[in-house]
């Protein structure tokens, strides 16, 4: 009779031990599954008041770049949170990425947790407003973001409907909130005051913030302002859509030109960075890849930049070029070149085997930095415009 009650004993110690593994597991899987689909959407305006001094934290639920959800509590073991407002795009907030890289690693053995949040509403950001990025401010690219500049810490998303940037309300990016263990905000402002890398400064403000924090000591300065891009709210459309009608009411124009001017075009007597595209009508890749084109130009084209295309076309088919400009709405410069493909090809500065589509950029005075064989990657070619010395990240 022991034996058996012994026996059932072991098989109830078994059953408990398996029950809790499997809801370990469920935790874990919990924890881990992601089924975010972002869709931003329109929110009606509303006035933003930052949080003030002394206030609790606001709790969230909020998709990260790497694929997992984040709340409050998955932070309650730090003794200092820090959370930073910012984004891809802005010029400001790529200039602080190191800088708060470094105060992520080197205050992670003291209990300081940092956490990054894009507040930013893609549907309110303009192409014209990305001159100093490869990336726009969608979810999808803030996954590229934080896995290319590998980012220590979690970089979450509240793209969507601001649900939690209106309650800490950020007014710039970055913008930086301290929050000591019992999570009430005993800083907001700035990270430091030198906006240039390497920043001579090196995060003093943020710094002093947190550790303050983590000797329970009062700053003599709470408050500081915010140096920054604004923070793209949902409601701000007005401007964009006078812009988007701008853009569309530009004509769309072509014309022939002959070999030596061609030639003149691509030396680049200018002072910008050219972009030169080579395409046709009857080129299928042409076709699919030129859209991009057009989006470049807007983004890099109020700095000192500008796309040009080139048409092979035969010079007879210059109005199925034009008409095939019109539909995708390039109003560039764009040229037909009246010329044997040959010649073009030998007065070209780099190799090209004449395939097309095929794309080059070009340097003031003629010098080719890099050239694109077939359909582009558009990362790629945004990213050696953007990070040649004539355009560069940062203001």
């Amino acid at each position: 009779m022991n034996r058996l009650i012994i026996f059932g004993d072991k098989i109830l110690i078994l059953c408990i031990a398996f029950t809790l593994i499997l809801s370990c597991n469920n935790e874990q899987s919990s924890r881990t599954t992601f089924d975010f689909v972002p869709a931003p959407k329109a929110v009606p305006k509303q006035d933003v008041t930052p949080l003030a001094i002394g206030s609790q934290a606001p709790d969230f639920h909020l998709p990260g770049a790497d694929s997992q959800y984040y709340s409050l509590q998955d932070f309650a073991s730090a003794k200092v949170l820090v959370i930073i407002f910012t984004c891809n795009h802005c010029p400001t907030a790529q200039a602080y990425e190191e800088r708060l890289k470094n105060v992520a690693s080197e205050y992670a053995d003291k209990g300081v947790q940092v956490v990054a949040i894009s507040p930013n509403s893609p549907i309110s950001l303009l192409y014209e407003e990305l001159g100093y990025s490869d990336l726009n401010d969608d979810f999808e690219a803030m996954v590229v973001r934080a896995r290319d500049a590998e980012y220590n810490f979690p970089y979450l998303y509240d793209g969507d409907d601001h649900a939690v940037s209106l309650k800490y309300g950020p007014v710039a990016t970055p913008h930086a909130f301290v929050f000591d263990e019992d999570r009430k905000l005993t800083y907001r402002g700035r990270i430091d005051m030198t906006e240039k890398p390497p920043g001579l400064n090196n995060a003093m403000e943020l710094r002093m913030a947190i550790d303050y924090a983590l000797e329970g000591k009062d700053l003599i300065v709470k408050e500081t302002p915010s140096f920054g891009c604004s923070v793209k709210w949902a409601w701000k459309t007005e401007y964009r859509d006078q812009v988007e009608a701008d853009w569309e009411s530009k004509p769309v124009t072509i014309r022939t030109v002959e070999i030596d001017t061609f030639k003149t075009i691509i030396t680049n007597l200018g002072s910008k960075l050219l972009l030169v595209n080579f395409w046709a009508t009857w080129c299928g890749p042409c076709k699919l890849e030129f859209p991009e084109f057009p989006v470049i130009q807007r983004m890099y084209g109020g700095r000192d930049f500008q796309f040009v295309s080139m048409s092979m076309d035969k010079p007879e088919k210059i109005e199925d070029a034009l008409k095939f400009l019109k539909e995708v709405h390039a109003p560039v410069p764009n040229y037909l070149i009246d010329a044997n493909p040959y010649e073009v090809i030998e007065k070209v500065p780099v190799e090209w085997d004449g395939s097309l589509p095929f794309t080059m950029l070009i340097e003031p005075l003629g010098n080719v930095v890099k050239s694109w064989h077939g359909v582009i990657d558009p990362l790629e070619v945004k990213r050696a415009i953007v990070e040649h010395p004539l355009m560069g990240r940062y203001y």
